[in-house]
């Protein structure tokens, strides 16, 4: 919806974020001595739609909180009820001039309005999209993240750890830096602060102790890649975790992990819960396949697309430079298959995009691959390492020690029955995943970290738990564990995202009969080589 007003030439707009209004509206600017009339939407009084509207200077028309019920409140886990509420040490400052966020800043969730169930993206547009197809509804609103000018506990009797699960990604030093400059800021003496080494199972594991973190030993580590604490999957006895945490009198624990990593902290908050230890459990999200769900993308997502489009240039390079050249590139991507789907989509050259979320036939695969080699004289396929699982395996594999799926190679399978159905094919392979997984952040990526960071620490001050910080609808907002965990987010084959790269690339769906693509539809075979292409693909890998 659109409220706008008119004052001679210029027309100020307020847009507000509401999915079951759409319309424009023209006010009057109030005259001097005159009170303004309350907006009147669709013949309703705004303010009795939840609306709230009050003139600035000006007379510019801002929108305001109006009541909101609970139940439309998408909300967290919290202790004040067992804290001591006081004023936080950055209110002599202001937040440094920055104002605060109160408990009711509130970000609306549904901000896209579709005209029918047939538009791209629709399918799921009130809640989340699960596994099984089914849409699970949501509240309307998320509660935005940030510092309160109230906080609950006292910074000099705050005792904190930081622990890092599952695999590597871009971005780990980045949040451990940041949480623990954050906890230093608000006034935690810096011996308070502690790192548990490789994962959960450092919480009891006595070769390695805990260690001690300030602002001088994580002052640099954003420079590494990995993780400065090590990490570990699995292996999380929860009730001599939380034995320890009691021990030790922690009263935060910062948990950075992915789906895995943030069931457990679920399942940590609920076992401190039943034992009566007051702690805050707060989630930081870590999946470089950017498969949790309600988040706009994870940290260390947007480094991994730009190092794995490095591998997809030189898998281009190599097939181009050879005669029937196949450049065949394994991305990571286990349920999920964002980076293979963006790292395509900006690297330019690849033929062919396998995903998790999209089933194909090997046949019709290997006939549409042959082609593209007859028309261009080389083809470049790039698959996510989730896809095709049903070509390479038979049932259910199991699970790691972190409840992921566990998976068959099918980037050899792919690999070797290229190799015998094409003749005098030459392939070039590429994995580049532990290169990738290993590499510091990009700047965007940092800077979303230290974001993460000081959100998960305000978030643990305002005396919440249970929740994780992401980015929602592009605002920082605190989400509740036990919601994005439901299942993994993937790609929608009927969203826009998939739908520009299969444009793009004009890539067809490979369930079509195989003789579909053995037609040579071109009159010459040309080996198309473009070297200005080829030599900005070197220069930038």
């Amino acid at each position: 919806m659109i409220v706008s007003q008119k004052c001679g030439s210029l027309q100020h707009r307020v847009y507000l974020r509401r999915v079951d209004r759409a319309c424009c509206l023209r006010l009057t600017r109030p005259r001097t001595g005159r009170q303004s009339r309350a907006p009147i939407v669709n013949g309703v009084p705004a303010q009795s739609q939840g609306l709230l509207f009050q003139g600035g200077e000006g007379g510019d028309v801002a929108p305001f909180s109006a009541p909101v019920d609970d139940e439309d409140i998408l909300q967290v886990g919290s202790l004040r009820d067992r804290l001591k509420v006081r004023e936080s040490p950055f209110t002599k400052t202001n937040n440094s001039g920055g104002g605060f966020v109160g408990d009711m800043d509130l970000l609306f969730m549904r901000t896209t309005r579709y005209e029918s169930e047939a538009s791209s993206g629709s399918s799921c547009w009130n809640g989340l999209q699960m596994a099984d197809g089914t849409c699970m509804p949501l509240p309307l609103w998320a509660i935005r993240s940030g510092p309160r000018r109230k906080i609950y506990y006292d910074p000099k009797e705050v005792t904190a750890a930081v622990v890092t699960c599952g695999g590597l990604c871009p971005g780990l030093n980045d949040v451990i830096q940041n949480i623990v400059f954050t906890l230093e800021d608000y006034g935690v003496p810096p011996d308070q602060i502690f790192g548990i080494r490789y994962g959960l199972r450092g919480f009891y594991d006595r070769e390695f102790k805990p260690i001690n973190l300030n602002k001088r030993v994580v002052q640099n580590i954003h420079l590494q890649g990995g993780t400065m604490l090590g990490t570990s999957r699995g292996g999380a006895d929860l009730k001599e975790i939380v034995r320890r945490i009691d021990l030790w009198g922690l009263t935060h624990l910062y948990v950075v992990g992915g789906n895995g990593g943030n069931a457990a902290a679920n399942a940590i908050n609920q076992e401190l819960q039943n034992a009566d230890v007051v702690c805050s459990v707060i989630g930081v999200p870590k999946s470089i396949d950017n498969d949790i769900l309600l988040i706009d993308k994870c940290f260390g997502f947007e480094s991994a697309v730009e190092e794995a489009q490095r591998a997809l240039l030189a898998g281009y390079v190599e097939a181009a430079s050879a005669r029937s050249g196949l450049g065949l590139i394994k991305l990571m991507g286990r349920q999920s298959g964002y980076i293979a789907m963006q790292a395509s989509m900006a690297s330019g050259v690849v033929d062919v995009c396998l995903i998790p979320e999209v089933k194909f036939e090997l046949a019709a695969l290997t006939a549409y691959v042959r082609q593209v080699m007859k028309r261009k004289g080389h083809c470049v396929v790039c698959i996510a390492e989730g896809a095709g699982q049903d070509i390479v395996q038979h049932g259910h594999a199991g699970t790691d020690k972190s409840g992921n799926p566990i998976l068959k190679d099918i980037g050899t399978h792919l690999r070797d029955s290229f190799k015998e159905s094409m003749e005098d094919i030459d392939i070039k392979y590429i994995d580049p995943t532990y290169m990738i997984r290993a590499i510091p952040t990009t700047t965007n990526d940092r800077i979303y970290c230290k974001v993460l960071g000081q959100g998960a620490v305000h978030g643990a001050f305002a005396g919440f738990t249970g929740c994780t910080v992401g980015l929602v609808n592009t605002h920082y907002v605190y989400l509740p564990i036990p919601v994005i965990i439901q299942a993994a987010r993937t790609v929608d084959p009927k969203g826009r995202s998939w739908n520009r790269l299969k444009t793009a690339i004009n890539q067809p769906d490979f369930l079509d009969d195989p003789a579909t693509y053995d037609q040579d539809t071109s009159a010459q075979v040309v080996h198309e080589v473009d070297y200005g292409t080829r030599a900005t693909a070197v220069a930038g890998g």
